[in-house]
């Protein structure tokens, strides 16, 4: 006989998502880092993405209050972690995002500099890539906060040109320059700081800071899964480990260490959630919710089926699998939205989901564009949709 497991309906998983990611309005955050934690971390790949899918979880304020956190308190921070993604965390994570996946990914980038510099035949090693790395933070010191292209005029280390692949058909001369800075953001010692342009732009500047505390990875690990199986239970070992990008064998010692409950859901298979997080959800008011590209709302999960129907998906993502911008209505995604020239917000739903929803979503639209303002925004990755609705 199999056991007897408590029930999460489809429904109950979509008033989870209103609540917990904090969209149905009356669960709308505080602070910005309320609204990191809600999901985790906040995709920081697109600068946009990680202004407007704080927006979409704020009760008020706008781009100058995510500024402000980003670069003034430094509560929230990017990190290169999950999936060798960028994301943003809450300072008080930070460490534990650093510990369970970030230190693997720096040790990852420096063996294949490394590689690279021996590889080119100039003579350069780790004493010379050490060298560098000093001389451009002792240039942060000096100037202060700096783009890559001042950093590279004030150390002449960043200027060395390296051959990558040599004798290979994609062989490619290319600079020190950005790899150094990446690594040296891998290790926490350099941090994305104001950039040049409004808060949509990429071209950051960077600041000396201090590494992260040392948390053992197995104890970082586990505390990542506990706060994700909360904000995304239920899921699977499967959700996790293409959320995370760890090892199977990492997952599964998180999640021995969390002892999530196990709960049936409607299509008969069963998923994973907090110790004791099995009660009943009851459904928060009627929300709408216009979500940027990679929003983690969207991104949470490896089988995102109680959320969306497998016939929008071709329309609302890109050939690599990352999700454009999105409609949500009541915790499932039923449309897409774009952001013409002229700043007017156009959406679409695909099916008809009644006045209410028509209502709602047009509502959330035209607080979107108060917000954006004369911002302009274009997907990093872009969607069939997307481009369609600004054609």
């Amino acid at each position: 006989m199999s056991p007897s497991f408590p029930i999460v309906t489809t429904a109950e998983r979509r008033n989870r998502l209103g609540r917990r990611h904090r969209l149905a309005p009356s669960a709308h955050a505080a602070t910005v880092t309320e609204a990191a934690d809600a999901v985790v971390a906040l995709h920081a790949t697109d600068a946009a993405t990680l202004f407007l899918s704080a927006r979409a979880r704020l009760a008020e304020g706008g781009p100058a209050a995510i500024e402000q956190a980003l670069y003034e308190d430094v509560s929230l921070v990017r990190l290169l972690s999950m999936r060798r993604t960028l994301f943003a965390v809450s300072g008080e994570l930070a460490p534990y995002v650093d510990s369970s996946t970030a230190r693997d990914i720096a040790v990852k980038e420096r063996s294949s500099l490394l590689k690279h510099l021996v590889e080119d035949g100039q003579g350069l090693d780790a004493d010379w890539l050490a060298a560098a790395e000093a001389a451009a933070l002792d240039a942060l010191d000096t100037l202060g906060p700096s783009t890559g292209s001042q950093l590279s005029a004030a150390v002449p280390a960043l200027r060395q040109k390296i051959t990558v692949g040599r004798g290979k058909k994609y062989e490619a001369e290319t600079g020190v320059a950005t790899r150094v800075i990446r690594l040296l953001a891998a290790d926490g010692r350099i941090r994305r700081d104001r950039p040049r342009g409004s808060w949509t732009s990429s071209q950051f500047r960077w600041a000396h800071t201090e590494p992260w505390p040392t948390v053992p990875p197995a104890e970082a690990r586990a505390e990542i899964a506990r706060r994700w199986l909360h904000a995304y239970g239920p899921a699977t070992e499967a959700d996790l480990k293409w959320w995370t990008g760890w090892t199977l064998t990492d997952v599964r010692k998180a999640l021995a260490a969390v002892g999530p409950d196990q709960v049936l859901l409607d299509d008969g298979t069963t998923g994973l959630v907090s110790p004791g997080d099995t009660a009943p959800e009851p459904a928060p008011e009627p929300w709408a919710a216009l979500l940027p590209g990679l929003d983690p709302s969207g991104m949470g999960w490896a089988d995102r089926g109680f959320h969306l129907d497998p016939a929008h998906r071709p329309a609302l993502f890109d050939y690599a699998g990352n999700i454009g911008p999105t409609v949500w209505w009541n915790g499932e995604i039923v449309g897409g939205w774009a952001q013409r020239a002229d700043g007017e917000i156009v959406w679409r739903l695909p099916a008809d989901r009644g006045r209410a929803a028509e209502e709602g979503v047009a509502a959330e639209a035209d607080r979107l564009a108060r917000w954006v303002g004369e911002a302009r925004i274009t997907p990093r990755f872009r969607t069939p949709l997307e481009r369609e609705l600004v054609s």
